[in-house]
């Protein structure tokens, strides 16, 4: 897979916040309720009296939106469809879970590497036909093979994300005359504008590692390229590498900046991700800061706020440090655990047009569902990012970390998570970091 070219991203999210859509990141009605007979694209076994367990890391609005979908399903085959709430490493939940002879029918695996796991440890059953008949008629090939392990199908990508994003206050732009950034230098100047202007121009949300790997991605895939990117993934060059030093010594030009970042250092630190989100939101033209980087999964917090997503809260893409700004996703992969007809039927229905179009009215989701009309989205900021995503076809990179054994790049406190807080902490330890960073690469691709 290639990297994809940046002009389709920057092309759609020009001119965000135009005319159509709610423009809130809240739903505007569709995909609430029963599917319209009329409109359903899959055939549904009937499953009156199953039970089915579905285990997710997601809480908040994420569970509220996904529990839509499962009762979807439970309307439309009669089970009766339980949502088990997990927790971070989701491999070691549900190992805990397996052992005690309980597992739950169903897991959304937030990694790659979480999937490869669960096929290695024979907790995975392979995607049955009708699933992968959704499968090959609504997803691209890329998004298929991330679910393959040796050739067999294992995992249906249900959730997708664009993690190549900036959100920003317009109003704090606007006051301090600052216009949107292209390049990593003109992001720097850009924040410096702002800064001037009495508004602290970024918000981390460094208590939460995980923000801090997708930093790191976005300028490593921009600086050192797809090849290189490719090569850390797969831990066949070390973290000692120069590309890295490189990548950590451009992160530093922020970090090692506490007046740029809202809170400084320890602030950053102590800030969860909904938090560094809405704190850029709130305040009118005086936040706590002007500029949020994440994810399009962004537009559900800016919600919980009186911004309004194209007028307000306005976006623009990752700025390049390299020839290209970078697109790196992530996604949500749901696998079964147990081989019953009732699971079969749910990875079918996510597979499907009829379950993504009911998130995906409700904000904060993008699905790599090729077959899904971009009306179904509640404003054009989520028009357009879906459209880019999809518009990407196999040309993409999936989050780096994602792809890692979970003991390195997905477990708080640990690994990748554990030495980018760290170097928050002190970004001018840029060889102790990388070191940290390689011992426990080693140590997690040994074991």
């Amino acid at each position: 897979m290639a990297l994809v070219a940046v002009g389709a991203l920057s092309l759609a999210l020009t001119g965000c916040g135009g005319s159509g859509g709610s423009g809130d990141g809240k739903g505007s009605g569709s995909g609430g309720g029963s599917a319209d007979p009329s409109a359903v694209s899959v055939q549904l076994p009937k499953l009156d009296g199953e039970k089915i367990q579905v285990a997710a890391v997601w809480t908040g609005s994420e569970q509220k939106n996904f529990t839509k979908v499962l009762t979807e399903f439970e309307k439309r085959t009669g089970a009766t469809v339980t949502f088990v709430p997990a927790q971070d490493p989701i491999v070691n939940f549900l190992g805990t879970k397996i052992a005690g002879g309980s597992p739950p029918d169903v897991a959304l695996l937030p990694q790659v590497g979480a999937v490869q796991q669960a096929v290695e440890k024979k907790w995975a059953k392979p995607v049955g036909a009708e699933a992968k008949a959704q499968l090959a008629e609504n997803y691209d090939q890329g998004w298929q093979d991330l679910g393959a392990v040796d050739g067999e199908q294992y995992a249906v990508y249900f959730k997708a994300a664009n993690k190549s994003l900036i959100w920003y206050n317009n109003a704090a732009f606007e006051n301090a005359g600052a216009s949107v950034p292209k390049t990593w230098p003109d992001f720097l100047a850009t924040a410096e504008t702002i800064s001037a202007s009495g508004v602290t121009p970024v918000s981390v949300g460094g208590a939460d590692g995980w923000t801090l790997t997708d930093w790191f991605e976005n300028i490593y895939l921009s600086q050192a390229g797809p090849e290189k990117y490719d090569q850390l993934a797969k831990h066949e060059i070390k973290w000692t590498d120069p590309s890295v030093k490189d990548a950590l010594t451009t992160l530093g030009q922020l970090f090692g900046k506490p007046s740029l970042i809202a809170g400084g250092t320890d602030g950053a630190l102590q800030t969860e991700f909904p938090a560094s989100v809405t704190q850029t939101f709130t305040g009118g033209d005086q936040p706590k800061a002007a500029m949020v980087f994440e994810g399009d999964f962004v537009s559900v917090n800016i919600a919980e706020t009186d911004s309004k997503i194209g007028t307000d809260a306005k976006v623009f893409p990752f700025p390049a440090v390299g020839a290209d700004s970078p697109v790196v996703t992530g996604g949500d992969a749901a696998v079964a655990l147990k081989d019953t007809k009732g699971a079969q039927a749910l990875l079918t229905f996510l597979a499907s047009v009829d379950a993504a179009k009911i998130w995906a009215g409700s904000g904060g989701f993008v699905s790599p569902n090729k077959s899904l009309d971009v009306a179904a989205y509640p404003n054009d900021v989520q028009r357009d990012i879906a459209k880019a995503l999809i518009a990407a076809g196999d040309d993409f990179r999936f989050d780096m970390s994602d792809q890692m054994p979970q003991s390195f790049g997905g477990t708080p406190g640990k690994g990748e998570w554990k030495a980018l807080q760290d170097f928050l902490k002190n970004p001018k330890d840029i060889a102790g970091v990388q070191q940290q960073l390689e011992s426990a690469a080693a140590k997690a691709y040994k074991s």
